[in-house]
């Protein structure tokens, strides 16, 4: 399988990118709710969400998902709160709170980051499921909401970067559809030790059977009446 990207040929029989026409750098996304069937996204706000977000991430005793942040896990509540209204002042990133529409309660994070319209590039990041978010159909579309409004304005690419030792996000970026594209070594320090970063992305030529497939996947009709999904979205994007 040939590695070289689409591209043309100048006079001098040079290759070159494929010309982008009709295309204008997109605003920056906004903090307006995204509306899921499953789940609403908010901007994230202390007074709102740090309670609940903390008793949500309380149920991981052990700390792990903190592991592969640049920060936590927070010994108090206090000190959560703090942190929220730190970064929720923020407009890069953009953190969102991911709330479950059936209980109203905020259980996990998100956010936009490394934002650059003139580039067309968008990452998303920070993001923190609790134990009562890991897993669930919630999670799924919260991540979905997020890619559909970056390519709605206009991005053109759509990034994932982690810890290339931390297996689950490297897992979850492949099932959301995201493409593998190497690893960054001694990319940054993060709690004192090396992280070596995997880049993944999604682009907007791709994004159109991406969106399809997470409709197939989110549709009612693809769970049983304890929610248990018929096909998995890896499934669904390969038809």
């Amino acid at each position: 399988m040939s590695t070289t990207p689409p591209h043309d040929l100048n006079p001098l029989g040079q290759p070159v990118g494929f010309p982008v026409t009709g295309w204008t750098p997109p605003p920056p996304p906004s903090s307006d709710p995204m509306e899921g069937r499953f789940c609403r996204l908010e901007k994230l706000d202390a007074n709102r969400h740090a309670a609940s977000l903390y008793a949500a991430n309380s149920h991981d005793s052990e700390g792990r998902m903190w592991t592969y942040l640049g920060y936590g896990p927070f010994e108090s509540e206090d000190s959560y709160r703090t942190w929220v209204d730190e970064v929720s002042q923020k407009s890069d990133p953009l953190f969102f709170a991911i709330v479950d529409r059936q209980s109203g309660q905020a259980i996990g994070v998100a956010s936009y980051l490394r934002i650059d319209p003139r580039a067309g590039s968008i990452e998303v990041g920070h993001i923190a499921y609790s134990p009562l978010l890991q897993g669930t159909t919630i999670a799924t579309e919260a991540m979905f909401l997020m890619m559909q409004r970056a390519f709605d304005l206009g991005y053109r690419r759509y990034e994932w970067k982690c810890d290339t030792l931390n297996a689950p996000s490297r897992a979850a970026a492949l099932r959301l559809g995201f493409t593998f594209e190497g690893i960054f070594r001694q990319a940054i320090i993060v709690k004192g030790r090396n992280r070596d970063t995997a880049w993944f992305s999604i682009t907007d030529q791709e994004w159109p059977s991406h969106r399809e497939a997470f409709h197939r996947w989110l549709d009612p009709a693809n769970f049983d009446e304890r929610g248990k999904q018929f096909t998995k979205l890896s499934a669904s994007a390969s038809t």
